[in-house]
């Protein structure tokens, strides 16, 4: 299924329907302010084994990072004691970013193996908020793109339907992507540390 939803207004029974299939344990693809991602409920098990299948990465222990609609929401799943990182998140979220922290118990329930750190991003996107806030929990995430690839990533939402009609439940077209991924950013040391160069210019 594809469904067209505008950023700038996004309808919320539009995004019902997104949150519906969520709820249901569906794959969607989905607008973020970099690259077009997939990602489903965090509490889908069966649907992040999918996921990390499709991507080769480890069911047990993927890497993927969880979408957040705000602050609040974040730091239920996460420990963030230093104040300095706290007022750097708060200074580039929302944003192009994907901060590594310290993960707290929320998280290993949602694997096999107990998970310490996790990937953060809030996308300075309406779509993929107001898809968050709505479903009321964070959306397990990962880019569209191929790592092991030398190729751009996909901006081209009927594209992207084309080639992952299969594979994914739901597609939202929320207009042309970005084909530069989010920087990442280690923030469990430390001092923060630019693992690599994205859309985002960070903040100190």
């Amino acid at each position: 299924m594809l469904i067209k939803i505008y950023n700038e207004n996004p309808n919320p029974r539009q995004i019902r329907k997104v949150v519906e299939a969520l709820e249901k344990g569906c794959v969607i693809i989905y607008p973020t302010d970099t690259v077009y991602a997939m990602g489903c409920d965090v509490n889908a098990i069966k649907a992040i084994e999918k996921i990390a299948r499709f991507k080769g990465m480890n069911p047990d222990n993927p890497d993927m990072s969880l979408i957040f609609h705000d602050m609040s929401q974040l730091s239920e799943y996460t420990v963030v004691h230093d104040n300095n990182i706290f007022k750097l998140l708060k200074r580039n979220l929302p944003g192009p970013f994907t901060f590594i922290v310290q993960a707290n118990n929320q998280i290993p329930k949602m694997f096999r193996n107990r998970k310490k750190t996790v990937g953060i991003r809030i996308p300075a996107n309406s779509i993929a908020l107001e898809i968050v806030r709505e479903l009321g929990r964070p959306i397990m995430t990962t880019s569209i793109h191929d790592q092991d690839e030398i190729i751009e990533y996909t901006t081209d939402p009927e594209l992207i339907y084309e080639k992952y009609r299969d594979f994914a439940d739901l597609v939202v077209d929320g207009g042309y992507g970005h084909n530069e991924p989010s920087t990442i950013v280690d923030c469990t040391g430390d001092e923060p540390v630019i693992l690599r160069q994205g859309m985002g210019l960070l903040e100190l």
